[in-house]
């Protein structure tokens, strides 16, 4: 199946030009907010400084924000009971566990992916200083290389896990590797649904279609720009998104030579070299100026295999009749002078439609808003 490329398009949005907008004073002086740029109009302010490793989030009908980690052992939980936006309590509701990167919620649990397993936590709003002993709802995933897992149910009720390749760039002979899965609430029926992902730790559903959509990072070692990150879609079961055989839709891999990259689904649209595209979500606000809704922002944390770094950054991909015609920078200012002080990792959409951003390195939450 072959669907058009888009390339990257440095071009900026026919939005207000962009300024420096912070929200003072800032709680901690290492959060250099300050140094951020967003367009005209919006403002950045800690939401919490107090998330060590704070990784990807997911909100609960009810109002709370878990947050997951990678470089740690815990998974939080964060209340702003009095709507000041900004929580009253961080709660660790799970420690000891291996890498829980991801987090998702369903019908009052918290579902945690570590490494090899996924759990759950049972009536977690009711007990978050007392949570109860987790249920072990799938074991088994494979270790080795990109192992940390992002999680989310999609609108089939169903939990999707992606499982990475298990090295820079391979043709591993388990079908498990590199492909988004996903399998019933108890944990039952595990199937791929897509491969050919090299690794995806964030994705989300087109609010009107339900199509998926999903980033992946390119592999590294082949120079400064290429390949670049992506961004797919994948509208159906079934589909082969080209790892290890081609990336970003026409690189064709030295190593594996043996297929054609027409055969592979092409990327909606090409993403920035070593980019480390994370977290992406639809906004479903309506706090945004109408330019920005239903567009998809996306959490850069940065790259690590390029003599010049690049990333660290919120990006939004504009869409145009269902597909990407632009990716163009929204927030910027956590790299400064090849130095980051900031990574951001996921992106989260609020019920008052503020923009929730998570920083690993500066153990973190960020809100931005739109307006007074």
């Amino acid at each position: 199946m072959r669907l058009p490329v888009r390339r990257y398009v440095p071009l900026m949005l026919a939005l207000p030009i962009l300024l420096t907008s912070a929200s003072c004073p800032r709680a901690n002086p290492a959060l250099r907010l300050d140094t951020i740029t967003l367009p005209a109009g919006f403002q950045i302010a800690v939401y919490t400084d107090k998330v060590p490793n704070a990784r990807s989030m997911t909100l609960s009908p009810a109002g709370t924000l878990f947050v997951g980690t990678r470089n740690g052992d815990k998974v939080y939980a964060l209340r702003d009971n009095n709507q000041d936006h900004k929580p009253d309590r961080v709660i660790t509701v799970a420690s000891g566990l291996d890498t829980p990167n991801g987090v998702a919620v369903r019908n009052g649990s918290l579902f945690v992916a570590e490494r090899t397993r996924i759990l759950r936590y049972d009536n977690i709003e009711a007990n978050l200083d007392n949570p109860p002993e987790p249920v072990v709802v799938y074991t088994g995933f494979p270790t080795g290389g990109h192992d940390w897992k992002y999680i989310a149910f999609g609108p089939d009720d169903k939990l999707y896990v992606p499982v990475g390749a298990p090295c820079n760039v391979c043709n591993p002979e388990d079908p498990i590797f590199s492909t988004i899965m996903r399998m019933n609430p108890d944990g039952s029926s595990l199937e791929v649904f897509a491969a050919g992902v090299r690794n995806s730790v964030g994705f989300d559903w087109h609010p009107q279609t339900n199509e998926l959509w999903f980033t992946d990072n390119g592999r590294d070692q082949m120079g400064d720009d290429v390949p670049t990150d992506e961004l797919n879609r994948a509208p159906q079961a079934g589909l082969h998104f080209g790892f290890p055989f081609c990336h970003a839709g026409t690189v064709q891999d030295p190593q594996f030579t043996g297929r054609d990259c027409d055969e592979f689904v092409q990327p909606e649209i090409n993403l920035g070299p070593h980019v480390a595209a994370l977290g992406m979500r639809f906004y479903t606000g309506t706090q945004f100026p109408e330019a920005y809704r239903g567009q998809i922002f996306i959490a850069e944390h940065g790259s690590w295999n390029r003599s010049t770094p690049i990333g660290y950054r919120i990006m939004m991909v504009r869409l145009e009749n269902g597909h990407a015609v632009e990716y163009t920078p929204f927030a910027e200012g956590w790299l400064q002078n090849r130095s980051a002080w900031g990574r951001p990792v996921d992106v989260e959409v609020m019920p008052d439609g503020a923009l929730l951003v998570s920083d690993d390195k500066a153990g973190a939450v960020y809100r931005i808003s739109y307006g007074g």
